[in-house]
C-alpha cells in the first residue's frame, strides 16, 4: 500500500507543470498595456483618423489649390487608419487569446509589439517627407520609436523565455 501512494505522488509530480503559470506576475503588466493601446487606439481613431478623413481637414491637405497640400498626405492619413484599425483588432484579439490562454498569444504579442516599431518608423518617415509637418511630429515621433525599441527589447525576450508564458498559454 505504501508502495502505491508513492508510485501515486510521483505521478502526480510528474503532471505538474514546472514553475509559475496564469495571468499573474509580468503578465500583469501585459494586460495593462493592452487595455491602455485600446483606450489609445479608440481615442487616435475617433479624434483624429476619422475625422481627418471626412472632414474639412482632408479637403484643406489633398486639394493641389490649397495651401497645405502634400502629394503625401492623402496616403499618410488613410495609412495611419487603416493601420490604427487594424492594430485595434489586432488588441481585441490578442485580449481575447490571452484571456482564453491560447497557445498563439505569445506569437500574437509579438506580432503586436513589433508591428507598433514598424508602423512607428513607416509613420516617421512619410511625416518627415511632408516637410511642414516634420516641424510638429519630429519630437512625438522619434519619442514614439524609442518607446517601441525599448517596448522590443523587453518584451520580445520575456514572451520567448518566460515559464510563465510557456506554462500558461498551452489551449
Amino acid at each position: 500500500m505504501e508502495n502505491n501512494t508513492v508510485e501515486t505522488n510521483y505521478e502526480y509530480k510528474n503532471e505538474l507543470p514546472l514553475g509559475v503559470k496564469g495571468l499573474g506576475g509580468w503578465l500583469i503588466l501585459v494586460q495593462i498595456g493592452l487595455y491602455a493601446t485600446l483606450l489609445m487606439l479608440i481615442i487616435q481613431l475617433t479624434k483624429n483618423n476619422i475625422p481627418s478623413i471626412t472632414g474639412e481637414l482632408w479637403s484643406e491637405l489633398t486639394d493641389k489649390n490649397s495651401s497645405m497640400y502634400h502629394v503625401l498626405w492623402g496616403p499618410l492619413l488613410v495609412f495611419e487608419l487603416v493601420v490604427n484599425a487594424s492594430l485595434f483588432l489586432l488588441v481585441l484579439y490578442c485580449l481575447y487569446s490571452m484571456y482564453r490562454k491560447q497557445s498563439i498569444f505569445p506569437r500574437l504579442i509579438i506580432i503586436l509589439i513589433s508591428l507598433g516599431l514598424v508602423v512607428g518608423i513607416i509613420d516617421y518617415i512619410l511625416i518627415f517627407q511632408i516637410q511642414d509637418s516634420f516641424n510638429i511630429e519630429e519630437g512625438n515621433s522619434t519619442s514614439g520609436i524609442f518607446r517601441s525599441i525599448i517596448t522590443c527589447a523587453i518584451w520580445i525576450p520575456y514572451f520567448r523565455k518566460s515559464v510563465r508564458v510557456q506554462n500558461t498559454f498551452v489551449n
